[in-house]
């Protein structure tokens, strides 16, 4: 089957609210013409004045993380349920800077992917190897791994509905990227261990993006590969022309 490409991207800790709204009115008339879905994940603050200037456009806007949790106690956080209050469409769960800076494990991954289709929100779930692992040969254990524990007790539907970023940990804003082969190998293996759980018709369903260090020079390489659907963008998601390029993979020569 024909899977879509999505392209996201991950603003992390940058554009305050007049540049994000720049940033988007800069970007509509670029991918307008574009097959690919098109998501920005922009910092919470970001996020209503996103979803109003992305009206009528076929940008859709994401969060870059939610709790677990509807509501209660928790300081600083932002719930599932409050997201989709406001019209959010999709949030990342389990970046690696996530996990490495703020304690994210794979038991809270799975909780939050849980609440996110609780409230009707598409999650994109981070896998990938530090640069260790890969120089072990761990890569195809570690994010096997990481991917059974992130969809654990989940419904082949729900499943379905997951998009999978593989971001290896060691090219995240290195400049570093995996081959476009070596990364598509990961992913099979990724869609081989989904196979096994769920069966090949889900596994031929679910969209698996490539992250790290994506930009104009290597997204068609990498994303006219077979098994790559797409990417989640970081730095080069800042700049709305090269942000473009990418999106438009397609056109780029």
């Amino acid at each position: 089957m024909e899977r879509r490409k999505v392209i996201a991207g991950n603003w992390k800790m940058n554009m305050l609210p007049n540049e994000a709204i720049d940033f988007i009115q800069n970007l509509t008339p670029l991918v307008k013409n574009t097959k690919s879905e098109v998501i920005l994940c922009v910092p919470y603050i970001d996020l209503f004045y996103a979803l109003l200037n992305v009206q009528d456009t076929n940008i859709k806007i994401g969060a870059q993380n939610m709790h677990f949790e509807e509501n209660g106690a928790y300081t600083g956080e932002v719930s599932g349920k409050m997201l989709k209050s406001i019209g959010v469409e999709y949030v990342i769960i389990g970046h690696s800077e996530r996990r490495q800076y703020f304690a994210e494990t794979d038991d809270t991954v799975n909780k939050k992917i849980k609440a996110a289709f609780k409230y009707e929100l598409k999650p994109i779930v981070c896998v990938g190897e530090t640069l260790e692992q890969q120089e072990k040969g761990e890569t195809a254990e570690v994010i096997t791994l990481q991917t059974r524990l992130a969809l654990d007790g989940l419904s082949k539907e729900q499943v379905k509905n997951t998009i999978i970023a593989y971001e290896p940990i060691w090219a995240i804003g290195t400049g570093k990227t995996a081959t476009a082969e070596d990364a598509n190998n990961s992913i099979k293996e990724i869609r081989k261990e989904i196979t096994k759980i769920y069966g090949k018709d889900v596994a031929e369903c679910v969209i698996i993006q490539y992250g790290g260090s994506v930009k104009s020079g290597n997204a068609k390489e990498l994303f006219t590969k077979s098994d790559i659907d797409g990417g989640l963008v970081g730095g080069a998601s800042l700049n709305a022309e090269e942000f473009s390029k990418i999106v438009n993979f397609e056109a780029e020569e």
